[in-house]
């Protein structure tokens, strides 16, 4: 009889014990986990670039991107902008962004005249089908930009 007693007595205190994590763990579930620093959205990021000012498209802004990339994982881009390289007038950064991704800020570039050209190429992550937007800053503080679609027939990034 003793040992039925011991083991009801058990079975109560661990009942007991296991009804307030199960409460603290139904108040975490609705808690939507953020994807990391950078994770915002496509104008978001163009706003926190731009300090709020107007973007304009641009002929001066030439976005080379494949049409179709096998691989989300390695999609070259290359970004190259028709202007001046001079002592107070250049362009001052280069940023390449994904309109998709969950970090939609791929790759910023900051230049000075020391680098003769406005260009940078390098390879970015696409998950998924995305437009691919190439924006750069001029030292006169104007935003200009251009855009390409991308059709991605693997993601690469999970």
């Amino acid at each position: 009889m003793k040992r039925r007693n011991f083991i009801k007595s058990m079975m109560a205190v661990s009942a007991v014990a296991a009804t307030p994590m199960a409460l603290m763990a139904k108040e975490d579930a609705p808690k939507a986990k953020k994807k990391g620093p950078n994770d915002m959205s496509f104008d978001a990021a163009v706003a926190a670039i731009t300090g709020g000012k107007e973007l304009k498209d641009s002929d001066k802004v030439k976005l080379t991107v494949p049409e179709i990339a096998e691989n989300g994982a390695v999609v070259p881009v290359k970004v190259e902008i028709d202007h001046p390289m001079e002592e107070n007038n250049y362009v001052k950064a280069i940023h390449v962004l994904s309109t998709k991704n969950g970090n939609v800020r791929c790759v910023d570039v900051m230049l000075t005249p020391a680098n003769a050209k406005g260009y940078f190429a390098t390879r970015i992550k696409l998950s998924s089908t995305q437009e691919v937007v190439g924006l750069a800053e001029l030292s006169d503080g104007t935003f200009i930009k251009a855009g390409k679609s991308v059709k991605v027939t693997i993601g690469g990034c999970g």
